[in-house]
């Protein structure tokens, strides 16, 4: 077995295999802003799984989401019981709406992808691979160059990254999975 294959089995139960480092991260990170670009990743066996490679033109960012109040306050005034329940604003994960924070804070960067970092009581953190796509190296690489073409333009707010293709339902395999063309 690999580094990266007994990384990725501690981050499995980070509260079992790593109690002490975890909550210091946690204590840490609640202290700093919402979205804070990291010097290089907390996971390096998801983010280089994920696409992230150690040069010039990609960039880490640790985004804060806060978790609960996704549904519809208790309405006042009458109303017949069907339309009186509360129903679920946000029809979409906790990691899209980080990708989406983080794509509207670094404008010039594209949303390659995100992975979990941690979660607390009352938030959520995800670490959100971006690519500067006006950057030189990035424009020369071939593994990563089609990030720079127009249709790639706004990936994490047209539903394109995958965690955004997972709360769209677009991941599923086997039996019952819709086709999708």
């Amino acid at each position: 077995m690999g580094f990266y294959k007994y990384l990725r089995d501690m981050w499995k139960k980070p509260n079992e295999n790593m109690r002490e480092e975890y909550k210091k991260h946690l204590i840490q990170w609640r202290k700093q802003p919402v979205t804070v670009r990291a010097e290089r990743p907390t996971r390096i066996d998801r983010a280089r799984t994920l696409g992230y490679r150690a040069k010039q033109g990609f960039l880490i960012v640790r985004q804060r989401v806060n978790r609960g109040g996704r549904k519809r306050e208790q309405v006042a005034g009458g109303r017949r019981p069907k339309h009186y329940r509360k129903v679920k604003v946000l029809d979409i994960n906790y990691q899209h709406v980080a990708e989406m924070r983080a794509a509207v804070k670094y404008k010039n960067c594209e949303v390659l992808n995100s992975y979990f970092v941690g979660k607390d009581g009352q938030h959520y953190w995800y670490e959100i691979i971006m690519v500067d796509k006006s950057h030189p190296v990035v424009k020369k690489d071939q593994r990563i160059k089609w990030i720079t073409q127009s249709q790639h333009k706004g990936r994490a707010h047209r539903g394109i990254t995958s965690a955004a293709r997972k709360s769209r339902g677009l991941r599923k395999k086997g039996k019952g999975a819709e086709k999708v063309r």
